[in-house]
């Protein structure tokens, strides 16, 4: 008798528990895959809102049976190009065939590359990548789902879980394709070009760079090893004019994955300014954001040669006359400015006001998200109306 009991409360009790783990809710979605989103729309320029949307719409917020099936939080169906491994399930017909991934990371990845590599999608691409309303209208236009209320449902829930944030926490680094040129989606995206995929120096072939525009000016994306020269017959573009329009002093072997312009580089940025990423030159900033390299020099009261460290906030465009520490701005005292912005003055306070999320409130004060949540001690991007922040140390 006894171990019956026991046996039932036991049954009993892994019912439950399973239930609970089954269940997340869409605010722990979101936190759980909004990095994979973020970094697909660095990759290859889907919105981040929408990505997370169609995540919560497809997946019923993570708690989907295909999901648990097949890591397939998009809805992709097979196919007649998918040759992965694919699971059966009922959707607009039983039995239909959809696509199955070992993780996440393999779902929100093929979700990317499926929407550039497809030309009916192809329109989507011209479109202003934070106008979550466009996307959300043209995905249904392009027949990604059959739901006459799609477009409807994903707006609400970037409204409602405030997923816009994601959207513009990465759209400085978007790629803008070519779209003429782009047919098929590579393996590799543009920042993850193999650094041993050396061309023939005697001509390029289309499919092995990317082409792209950066900041108003066309660009490529060229590996290590590639010949300026081939690069200038190949565009029809004198190679001294090459040279000059990408701040170069000798032409020869590229020694590493770079963008290289063919046309003249803006003058200021799109934006106010970024922050330097590990190993970065001012030559690789000026590059990445399409700015002439003295600018730029200018901007942060720096020379082409001197070394920056990580996290250093580097302007793109002219800015007023600052004081430090009650100084006048020389180089060394802007790079320390940057460095730890705002440690050094008395605190402020920010109230977060409707529709601002961790991302919108650091560029607003020059710092980093990490900072604010160091800060106030947060543990996660959640943010309430009228909650004060504190910005500083």
């Amino acid at each position: 008798m006894m171990s019956r009991i026991c046996f039932i409360f036991f049954f009993l009790t892994g019912c439950v528990v399973s239930s609970f783990a089954q269940k997340i809710t869409p605010a722990q979605y979101v936190a759980e895959y909004k990095d994979l989103a973020i970094r697909e729309m660095k990759r290859m320029g889907v919105p981040a809102a929408i990505t997370l949307a169609q995540g919560i719409l497809e997946t019923e917020s993570g708690n989907s049976l295909l999901l648990q099936r097949s890591n397939n939080h998009f809805g992709i169906k097979c196919k007649s190009s998918w040759t992965g491994d694919s699971v059966s399930h009922d959707d607009d017909e039983a039995g239909e065939c959809f696509r199955m991934y070992k993780d996440a990371e393999d779902s929100y990845r093929d979700h990317s590359n499926f929407l550039r590599g497809n030309d009916r999608y192809a329109f989507l691409f011209k479109l202003n990548p934070t106008d979550y309303k466009d996307w959300a209208y043209g995905l249904r236009k392009a027949g990604y789902a059959t739901n006459p209320r799609y477009p409807e449902i994903l707006i609400k829930h970037i409204e409602t879980y405030n997923l816009q944030q994601y959207t513009l926490e990465a759209v400085s680094e978007v790629p803008v394709f070519d779209a003429s040129k782009y047919k098929t989606d590579p393996e590799v995206a543009i920042s993850d070009v193999a650094t041993d995929a050396i061309l023939p120096t005697s001509t390029i072939s289309d499919n092995r760079i990317s082409k792209l525009t950066i900041n108003g000016s066309g660009a490529l994306f060229v590996p290590k090893g590639t010949s300026l020269l081939a690069i200038a017959t190949d565009n029809n573009i004198n190679l001294s004019r090459l040279l000059q329009i990408n701040d170069l002093k000798k032409d020869g072997l590229l020694e590493k994955d770079q963008f290289v312009f063919l046309e003249k580089k803006q003058k200021q940025g799109n934006r106010n300014f970024c922050m330097a990423e590990p190993g970065e030159s001012l030559y690789d900033v000026a590059q990445k954001n399409g700015i002439v390299l003295q600018s730029l020099c200018e901007y942060n009261y720096l020379s082409p040669n001197d070394n920056i460290v990580a996290g250093t906030k580097i302007f793109l465009r002219p800015q007023p006359m600052a004081v430090v520490n009650n100084q006048t701005p020389v180089a060394s005292q802007r790079v320390i400015e940057r460095k730890v912005p705002a440690e050094n003055n008395q605190f402020q306070i920010h109230e977060v006001q409707a529709k601002e999320g961790l991302y919108s409130i650091s560029k607003k004060y020059g710092v980093s998200v990490s900072q604010i949540k160091e800060w106030n001690k947060l543990n996660n991007d959640n943010l309430q109306i009228g909650q004060r922040l504190i910005i500083s140390k």
